[in-house]
């Protein structure tokens, strides 16, 4: 496919927030441009949604409940988080997120874009924020949920129906954010877990989904990584150590 660039969502001077246009162009990494973090946002267009005036802004913190719209991550933080999906604000985008996730498609993907007071993104396979699923981009499903602290929501490129397997976890409120990108899920366990995501862009050791699964599949969380053995000494060790 051809490498693409995912919106760069930046801090701007003064804390302010600049949303910076990528490009998806059949060129290498190595070739992409990044535009400057000054450069104007252009206006979106966005078509109503039919469904807007029943939504609702509250989010059912319990697991078990419809547990088949629980996305559960497990990190290499050694923590697991617990996101409630909401077809009731993006259908598809939902859908999108279930269907990769039972393919097991976000299993061993870095966190490679953290910036700290804002956001922790995820969902690239590459590890470079270029990549994206085998299957079609996404039409956008903007709506009216605010971008809280915990919302999930999805990465696309300048153009607004080019979603496709990644997303972001908002660390704090993002307002300016809003009808720009569509808002699908919120974490409602281990938000603690979302805070404690290696920072860097991309980090040096970056924080990894282990695994992605359902809540209704009941999965449990992988065993921890066993710790490094300690070096065995060798003959040749033993015959250069100086006696006391």
């Amino acid at each position: 496919m051809a490498s693409r660039l995912f919106t760069r969502i930046t801090l701007g001077l003064g804390g302010g927030l600049a949303l910076g246009a990528a490009l998806i162009a059949p060129i290498s990494p190595a070739m992409a441009q990044r535009p400057s973090e000054k450069e104007a946002v252009k206006p979106i267009k966005v078509d109503p949604i039919q469904h807007t005036q029943t939504m609702t802004y509250a989010v059912d913190p319990d697991i078990s409940h419809d547990p088949d719209n629980v996305l559960v991550l497990d990190l290499s933080n050694g923590g697991r988080v617990a996101i409630r999906l909401m077809p009731q604000w993006a259908p598809n985008h939902v859908e999108r997120i279930k269907t990769l996730t039972r393919e097991g498609f976000y299993n061993g993907v870095i966190f490679h874009r953290v910036i700290e007071g804002f956001m922790a993104q995820t969902g690239d396979p590459t590890g470079t924020g270029q990549g994206g699923s085998k299957l079609p981009d996404l039409k956008a499903e903007f709506n009216d949920i605010p971008h809280l602290r915990g919302t999930v929501s999805m990465a696309r490129t300048d153009e607004p129906n080019s979603a496709n397997s990644q997303f972001f976890i908002v660390f704090y409120p993002r307002f300016a954010l809003d009808h720009k990108y569509t808002n699908f899920g919120r974490v409602i366990a281990g938000m603690d877990i979302v805070d404690a995501i290696v920072r860097g862009e991309p980090p040096k050791n970056p924080t990894k989904i282990v695994q992605a699964s359902l809540a209704s599949e009941n999965k449990t969380p992988p065993p921890p990584p066993a710790p490094a053995a300690p070096a065995a000494f060798t003959a040749d060790m033993l015959s250069n150590s100086k006696s006391n």
